[in-house]
This record gives C-alpha cells, structure tokens and sequence, in this order.
C-alpha cells in the first residue's frame, strides 16, 4: 500500500467548499509539492419547502468523476477528502441514506440553542467542548431532530467527509478535527462527550469510531475502483475539516504566527497545544478545534467572503454589468477608507438573500453613512472584514498569552489584495498572503506523510510548502499614507 520507490507520492486532494468542490492532484516529493486542479463543480444547498438541503449523492458523483480524472492522468497513491464542518448524514440499520443531509444554514435550529441552555448552560458546554455556540453546530442541529423519524430510524451519524469516504471505503469512523466542531466532542480526552450527548436526549450509540488524521480509512471497494479505474488504493483521513487542513498548509517558520482561512467564512485565530477554556474565552465566543498533530485551532468564526459573493449575486441579479467583482474590487480602492463600518458578524448577514440592503440596514441602525453604489458596499464590506480580523486577532493574543509577529492570510481572500492590505493596516503588522489553495495542500501533505513520506511533523510540512509556494508580503501603511485610515477610531465605531 505504502510505495516504495524513489518517485513522487501523488494523491487526490478532494476539497470540498459549500459553494464549490474542487479534486486535485496533488505530488509530494523531498523537495517537491505541485497542485493541479483536475476536476471542479458548483455546490450550493438546494431550498425544499423552506428548507436547505445538500445534494449530497450529486456531490459524491462530482468526486468519483475528478477521482477517476486525477487516476487517468497518472499513477494515484492515496484519496482523501477535506469540506466544511458540522453538517451530516444519518444512515438506517442498512447503512442507507435516510434524507439528503441539512444545511448549516438551514433555518431548523432557531431557537434550538436557547431549548439547549435549559439543560445544559452555556459555561458547562463549553467546559466540555471548548466550541464557540452557534446556531448551526452538530448538536443543535440533532436536538433539533428529537423525535423526528429520521433521528428515530438513525443507526449511524456521519459527518459529509466521513460520509463520502463511507461509500468510498465501506468503512465508518469519525475523523478528530471534524468531530472536535461538533458540540459533542471533549476537547480535553479527545472523545465523544458521551455523558453530554446523554443528558440532552441525543442517541449517543450514533456516534461512529474516531480516528486520527493520517489514519487509513480503507481502500476502495471493488464496485468503486471499478468505477474510476484504480485497485488497491487507499482513502487516508485528513484533516477532514477543510480549516484543520487549511492550517497544515500555513507557511509558517519560526515566528509567533495568528491565521486567517479566508474564503466562504473566515476562521481567525492561533495554533496553540492545548486549550484554552477560561470564561473569557467563552464570553468571546472562541472556539477550541481539534487539529493535525494534536494541535488546538484556537479560532473565531468571522463572516467572510459570502457577504461580497451574496452582494455580487444580488447585483447580477438586478442587471448592474458595472458590478463584477474585478471591477469593484479595483474600483474599491480607491474609494474612501473606513467611510462605513458595520458589525460584520451581525446574524443578519448568515443566510441568503439581498446582502447589500442589510448592509444600508446596518450602517442605518449604527449611524453610519449608508453606502449607495456597489462600489461603496464592497469598500464598507472589506474595511468591516479587515477590523473583525484586527479584533478578534488581538482578542486571541491577549486569552492565549501570546504575541503575534505575523499574521498568514490563506485560501481565496488571500487572492483579494486589497482585503489583505487593509488587514495588515488594521493589525499594525505584516500579513503574508497565501497559499490560497492551503485546505488542498495541507490534505496532500497529510497524505503522503501517511504514504510514507518524510514528513515528520508540521514543521516539515511547513518548510516544504515555504520552498515550494511563493507568498505576498503586505506591510502595514502609517496612518499618514494616502486613504490608509484611523483604525483606531474605527473600531471604536463598531464597537459602540
């Protein structure tokens, strides 16, 4: 299973985003790491009846289509999948699909967090999970389920990586870093919090084996690799939650390092080895995650991109050829900075729909100067972005007790240059921008170190990708620069 000779590993990185996926080959050698993206499709939660819902068995076609891709193209080591967290599948006795899985952002579990705190307060979860509290975690979304037929008839619970590797494999287990974001994973033992899951009327028994990121879920079964054109290749646990992966592929050296995954959400936080679970930290709605090499993702989870992407969508909607996003983006600079600033983590702005009018509503509400054209939207949404990160940077610093000498700026906001300019301003020190494909890489990395790779640690990992990846150096502008802005003043606004 493990090769042996002195060639490249080469793997399928299957990652997979809520609004697109993407399958890469990805080839691992001693001075060696090159992506290419083979296969991509659009993803999206389909609306039922006011529900959202995955297309999940669309989603598992469009990965057996860029896996058979990436085997066609060259000889395959490994497969492994990495997507977003919390959402999940439920399987009858039969290991059938009982429903095509939520969305996140499906609007069942409001109010469910409140129904939770009667039993469970807030400072004994997080005791247990380190997890910041939203709406949408795992645990909210099965209370929500209580005495529905599906949770009745459930045999099996798995989360949509471990899902897809199932029907991949045959093979059941819950991957650590994915579990960790569930509500129903103790942070401290690294197990399901089964007593937890008890007092809340949750079927615990649904709960699947967890494993390690680099562990061998299985190889493929026979149906399977007769489908795609492979024998004897093994699927290998990443860090299956796309930002465990994300992670891995920070360039970091030796320097005290915060990260920003930025894309659809941005994670914003730091690296520490264990965690960190005062009552700040659960006032501040941190959160503690479950990462590669036992490692802690200390992090917040800011609203990202999705707002810019949803505005865009809106304006296309209505017509405005002006409002492409290259157009405003390039536009957006010179506009004026910090004019606007809204609370960019209002709930307001989680769900779809006409993004900018809850924008103006924002600005409206907190006496701001309500932004008219796209372009002014897209400026107050980027300057609001880069003072979330600036926050809630400075707040992880301060819980952890650390300093920060640089902040990595990875995934697709680390291609938007003038968020990543306005981040460095914000925080006062340098932001390296990139990789943006960091999920995919760090998915191959973990891979071929399971393949057998001499990858000793994240340190290793690091490196490699530092000699391999060219990163965008953005220095923080003096207050005196052109259209650099008070960032003080600013987030003194949003904060009143």
């Amino acid at each position: 299973m493990i090769p042996r000779s002195a060639e490249p590993i080469r793997v399928a990185a299957v990652d997979l985003g809520a609004t697109s996926g993407r399958v890469m080959a990805c080839r691992v050698g001693a001075r060696t790491l090159h992506l290419e993206q083979l296969h991509r499709f659009p993803n999206g939660a389909v609306p039922v009846h006011g529900d959202l819902y995955w297309d999940v068995l669309g989603i598992h076609r469009e990965v057996l289509t860029g896996i058979r891709e990436v085997a066609r193209t060259g000889r395959l080591h490994g497969i492994g999948i990495d997507s977003w967290a919390v959402d999940y599948g439920l399987l009858d006795c039969d290991d059938r699909l009982l429903a095509n899985p939520r969305s996140h952002r499906d609007p069942r579990t409001d109010g469910v967090p409140a129904q939770v705190r009667k039993t469970v307060t807030d400072t004994e979860l997080y005791d247990v999970t380190g997890l910041q509290q939203l709406p949408f975690n795992t645990v909210y979304q099965l209370v929500s389920e209580i005495g529905s037929p599906a949770l009745e008839a459930a045999e099996r619970m798995l989360l949509l990586p471990d899902l897809l590797s199932f029907w991949l494999t045959g093979q059941a287990g819950a991957e650590r870093t994915n579990a960790s974001t569930t509500g129903l994973y103790d942070v401290r033992t690294r197990e399901w919090a089964i007593d937890l899951a008890k007092r809340l009327g949750l079927p615990w028994a649904i709960l699947p084996q967890l494993r390690d990121p680099g562990s061998v879920v299985g190889p493929l079964l026979p149906e399977v690799g007769e489908y795609v054109g492979l024998a004897d290749v093994p699927v290998i646990a990443v860090g299956s939650h796309d930002t465990a992966s994300a992670v891995v592929g920070v360039p970091a050296g030796e320097e005290s390092f915060a990260f920003i995954s930025s894309g659809t959400w941005s994670l914003v936080g730091l690296e520490l080895e264990t965690p960190v679970l005062s009552e700040e930290a659960r006032a501040a709605d941190f959160t503690n995650e479950g990462g590669v090499d036992d490692t802690i993702r200390f992090l917040k989870n800011v609203m990202g991109l999705w707002v810019l992407s949803e505005s865009v969508r809106t304006w296309a909607d209505k017509r405005l050829t002006d409002a492409s996003l290259p157009a405003l983006l390039a536009a957006a600079v010179d506009a004026p900075a910090l004019r606007t600033v809204v609370d960019i983590n209002d709930p307001r702005l989680l769900t779809p729909g006409d993004m900018p009018t809850r924008i103006q509503d924002l600005a409206r509400e907190a006496g701001e100067p309500i932004p008219r054209t796209p372009v002014a939207i897209t400026r107050t949404i980027l300057d609001s972005l880069a003072l979330a990160y600036r926050r809630n940077i400075r707040l992880a610093a301060s819980l952890a007790g650390r300093d920060v000498d640089v902040v990595h700026l990875v995934g697709g906001g680390s291609q938007n240059s003038l968020l990543c300019q306005l981040t460095a301003d914000a925080l006062g020190v340098p932001v390296l921008a990139g990789p943006a494909e960091a999920a995919a890489l760090g998915n191959g990395l973990v891979q071929a170190r399971a393949l057998g790779a001499d990858l000793p640690d994240l340190a290793a990992m690091r490196a490699l990708i530092r000699r391999t990846h060219d990163v965008r150096p953005f220095l923080p502008r003096p207050r005196s620069a052109p259209n650099s802005g008070d960032w003080e003043a600013a987030a003194a606004r949003v904060s009143r």
